[in-house]
């Protein structure tokens, strides 16, 4: 094999004459050399790329600590805050029940008094309990939210029902006490016996049948005598026929009197209450020993005091 060599400067040129053996032979070393810098080229680019990942890789292990440790923290944040929360709602849970039991006894409250004050069980309805609801939930379970703001709203409504109810009832109340205070009822004395009723008599002073407008209540000199009714006032004195007696006005049309006293204890224009003592039993005026003259007067005209007095002792 011949190499020929061309100069540039030289139109002269040079041969070398290769043998076979020395041809193959530099087209080894050639091939080498161009492998070995290949390889030599791809070590270095895989090892400078190696380099770069490895670093890449290791920033990538930091931020991901760093990362996982702030959501770390939020976690731990989150768990306290819900834990906050449902302990929250824990105690707010109890205090609903608490309430809840609350309403449960003012119904209990309002149907007695519905009973007490025999009023219709339509025009105020305690029976049913206060609105409760909500999905059905395990022991010890913490309500959501939702469930716990609804609830909460039922209750409110519930207690502002009841609220009014009761007001109302307890002015309706107010009102029937005092018209039952301002009701003749009962007797004018704790010891006596009934001595003449209400009705047509035998005078025990003429004989001749006359009518009684009161009942007598007879018993020792200087009984106290009562009220029977609440009212005012307004008469105390002597007047024919009675002796000293006690005139009281109950309102409504009602008025009483209480005649034949020892001693009066009260004055006109006074506020008597109830089982009051007002007087003290004597004879005094047209009488034949120490007893009370009771006189009940409705709108002008006498009634029978009997039916008061009655009315209560078979209550």
């Amino acid at each position: 094999m011949d190499i020929i060599i061309l100069p540039k400067a030289s139109r002269s040129r040079n041969c070398i004459h290769l043998g076979t053996r020395a041809f193959f032979a530099c087209l080894f070393l050639i091939l080498t050399f161009l492998l070995l810098t290949v390889y030599g080229a791809y070590h270095f680019g895989m090892r400078t790329q190696f380099t770069v990942q490895q670093e890449s890789l290791a920033q990538m292990q930091v931020l991901t600590k760093d990362w996982q440790a702030r959501l770390e923290r939020q976690q731990a944040m989150l768990a306290a805050t819900t834990k906050q929360a449902e302990e929250g709602l824990g105690v707010l849970a109890q205090r609903l029940g608490y309430l809840q039991a609350n309403v449960i006894r003012l119904n209990a409250l309002g149907q007695r008094l519905i009973v007490y004050a025999d009023l219709e069980q339509g025009e105020f309805d305690f029976t049913h309990p206060p609105a409760m609801g909500g999905p059905e939930s395990r022991i010890g379970e913490i309500p959501k939210l939702s469930d716990f703001l609804a609830t909460m709203e039922q209750l409110a409504q519930e207690i502002t029902d009841r609220q009014q109810q009761l007001r109302l009832l307890e002015t309706m109340l107010l009102e029937w006490d005092i018209q039952q205070a301002a009701l003749p009822a009962g007797r004018p004395l704790h010891q006596g016996w009934l001595s003449s009723k209400y009705g047509y008599r035998t005078d025990p002073f003429n004989g001749r049948r006359e009518f009684h407008n009161g009942v007598d209540f007879a018993g020792k000199a200087g009984t106290k005598i009562l009220a029977v009714a609440a009212g005012i006032v307004t008469w105390v004195g002597k007047r024919s026929g009675y002796g000293r007696m006690v005139e009281i006005n109950h309102g409504n049309g009602y008025v009483t009197r209480y005649a034949h006293n020892r001693k009066n204890l009260v004055q006109v224009g006074e506020h008597i209450v109830k089982g009051q003592v007002i007087a003290l039993m004597g004879s005094s005026g047209r009488s034949t020993g120490p007893h009370v003259h009771l006189e009940v007067l409705h709108e002008g005209r006498t009634v029978d005091p009997l039916q008061f007095v009655r009315a209560v002792e078979d209550s």
